[in-house]
């Protein structure tokens, strides 16, 4: 007999009515709950729109509707706080900016004091400077001409547009930039290197364009005498140099810009180069600072009789005290590489 039955049994000897009274003993009656039967098992589908939408709790994607209302006005207030924070920052920088010029500047900004120098038209890869064609195929040099008149859309003047021509000034050496003004670019008389022409490609004598990067406030310091000039810079450009400035003083005021083949070879399959307007960027188009307007001066180098078949590698450089060279860095000058077929 176990020990419950013992127990119950002294109990009733003790206490004889509970034979009468069941009910007395206390015993817990066990009932039939339909509620506590354990639900079948559900399937993966049945299972997701339990949790998707519970209608016995009453929950959606596992929470109340109170609990939702609780967790999204969190966020509501979370997120607006945060905008309302950016927005007080974004305004406060925007006060320490000045919307004509940068507050870095020259030795103190990432760009620096060197400014580099490009060449048009660039190659369709960005990591080339090869420009190859066929000078007797027009569907080959047309790639180049387009990217060239693309270029120089900015330079070009529609006489038909009132006021199209009215904050450029005609410059020159002797007369300072009028207030408001800046200094022309006048590319329509450049030789052989003008749209009409195919910027002479179609003759495989073609024509690049050279510019000096813009940096704000550069201003370039110039050989002041033809007698100081740099040693290795080309024996051509000095004896331009001289006769220029034999005629007038002020050419002294000059970037100049020699191009030539990077080693013998290339100096004789690259043959007689001509410059337009001059051998270099004037002085009176610096310093640069946001000014309405303002163009970029350009150099157009005409290759008058290079060698076809051949690839031509070409360095062209900048000349002022104020540009450092480094032709491993790309500094103070671009490498060009040149095949006509």
């Amino acid at each position: 007999m176990s020990a419950r039955a013992q127990s119950l049994g002294a109990h009733t000897r003790r206490n004889p009515s509970l034979l009468r009274d069941p009910l007395q003993l206390n015993i817990p009656l066990q009932t039939h709950n339909q509620d506590d039967e354990k639900e079948p098992p559900l399937s993966g589908a049945e299972k997701f729109q339990r949790f998707v939408w519970n209608p016995k709790t009453k929950q959606f994607l596992g929470r109340t509707g109170g609990s939702w209302s609780k967790i999204l006005l969190f966020y509501f207030i979370f997120y607006a706080a945060l905008a309302i924070l950016v927005a007080i920052c974004m305004w406060t920088f925007l006060q320490l900016l000045d919307a004509r010029q940068p507050k870095w500047q020259l030795e103190s900004s990432i760009i620096g004091t060197n400014p580099g120098l490009g060449f048009r038209p660039m190659p369709p890869e960005v990591a080339s400077s090869v420009i190859w064609y066929k000078g007797n195929d027009p569907g080959s040099y047309q790639f180049w001409v387009k990217e060239l008149s693309k270029f120089l859309t900015v330079y070009k003047r529609d006489g038909n547009i009132a006021g199209a021509t009215q904050n450029f000034h005609n410059c020159n050496f002797k007369l300072p930039t009028p207030a408001g003004k800046v200094c022309d670019v006048d590319i329509s008389a450049w030789g052989p290197c003008v749209e009409d022409n195919h910027f002479a490609y179609h003759k495989s004598t073609p024509c690049v364009f050279l510019k000096l990067n813009k940096i704000f406030g550069w201003k370039p310091e110039f050989y002041n005498s033809s007698d100081s000039l740099p040693s290795e810079m080309p024996d051509d450009l000095k004896d331009h140099i001289k006769n220029m400035t034999a005629f007038d003083k002020n050419f002294l005021n000059m970037v100049w810009v020699s191009c030539q083949g990077e080693n013998p070879a290339d100096r004789e399959n690259l043959g007689p180069v001509q410059y337009m307007p001059y051998q270099g960027f004037p002085g009176y188009y610096f310093p640069y600072t946001n000014q309405e307007g303002y163009l970029s001066p350009l150099v157009a180098v005409h290759l008058q009789r290079p060698k076809t078949g051949m690839l031509i590698n070409m360095e062209c450089r900048a000349w002022a005290r104020n540009i450092m060279y480094d032709r491993h860095e790309a500094m103070g000058a671009v490498h060009i590489e040149l095949m006509i077929e």
